[in-house]
């Protein structure tokens, strides 16, 4: 683990997606209003934590790897805490291209005694313009020689679009690992990626396979390879782990670490990072989803967009023997 560790601070990763701020309205409720039948959030602090995208890059910095980022933010007050924040993580920004008609996407959530009571959210969803995807990637151009690996972070927010994703396809070669973290819809995007990413439900969806048991997860996994002619299915099961899915039909069952689950907000991103980065250094895919599977066990144990370290994984390794 200390030599992989060594090999992430000379390993680059660009994410390009959706960069979102993640504001936590956090209070107590102690009574309902008299005004509608809601509750009276009493509010006690606020915080702003980097949400989508930026959380994947965070997830990059926060283990120890080379963290760059390529996306579309308003040219506005969030967007300018949005940059300060991830440069003050270590994340290269130079990819974020500011635009005065597109707000930055900001995700609300207030929570009290707890308890997640509203979330609501500010954002813009038609597809960037095209000067806007011709400056994109520019970037990314200039970023290939730094990166092994480039992780698409796709929440159907405008930026990832089918043409985007043959340019990157295009552009990679065969020299820089491309992952995505899909969203349901966008399925078809994907083919020739060498890793998607979904959950049990963005699966069922993408396969056209509703799966209920082990036997139609397989069926998913499957079928979501040969569909999308894909090297690799990582399917997150939630409290039952993750299976992986590889050529010549390998399947690894991979059962959950985490002690308790408190907030899964967030836990994706986790595991895309650190698979993509552990891939990046040299990992085989099965050992790239076991680390990532402990890097997940550590971020969903704790409320609100979090990140994993190298030291939590090192623990949650020694818990599980």
């Amino acid at each position: 683990m200390k030599n992989l560790f060594k090999k992430f601070s000379k390993t680059g990763v660009l994410v390009i997606g959706d960069i979102i701020v993640d504001q936590y309205i956090w209070g107590k409720v102690n009574r309902i209003s008299p005004e509608a039948p809601v509750p009276v959030v009493e509010v006690t602090e606020e915080s702003l934590l980097l949400g989508g995208a930026a959380n994947v890059a965070h997830n990059i910095a926060s283990l120890g790897g080379q963290a760059f980022i390529a996306g579309v933010i308003g040219r506005d007050a969030m967007g300018k805490t949005l940059i300060e924040k991830m440069e003050e993580k270590g994340i290269n920004t130079d990819g974020v291209i500011e635009k005065d008609t597109r707000p930055t996407i900001v995700k609300t959530r207030v929570i009290a005694q707890g308890q997640q009571v509203v979330r609501f959210d500010r954002e813009v969803k038609s597809d960037i313009s095209p000067a806007a995807l011709s400056s994109l990637l520019s970037c990314v151009e200039k970023c290939l020689p730094k990166i092994k690996a480039i992780i698409i972070s796709d929440y159907c927010k405008g930026l990832i679009t089918r043409h985007l994703i043959k340019r990157l396809l295009k552009m990679a070669g065969s020299k820089v690992f491309i992952a995505v973290d899909p969203k349901i819809g966008h399925f078809n995007y994907y083919k020739g990626v060498h890793l998607i990413t979904p959950n049990l439900h963005e699966a069922s969806a993408g396969s056209g396979i509703n799966i209920t048991d082990e036997k139609s997860l397989v069926s998913a996994g499957k079928t979501l390879m040969k569909k999308l002619d894909c090297g690799t299915v990582l399917i997150t099961r939630g409290d039952e782990g993750m299976t992986l899915f590889e050529n010549k039909n390998k399947i690894t069952h991979i059962p959950t670490v985490a002690r308790e689950v408190y907030d899964v907000t967030g836990a994706g991103d986790t595991v895309i990072a650190a698979f993509a980065l552990c891939r990046s250094a040299g990992m085989s895919s099965k050992n790239a989803a076991i680390i990532a599977n402990h890097a997940a066990g550590a971020v969903v144990g704790e409320i609100g967009t979090a990140v994993a370290t190298q030291a939590d994984i090192m623990a949650s390794i020694k818990r599980s023997g």
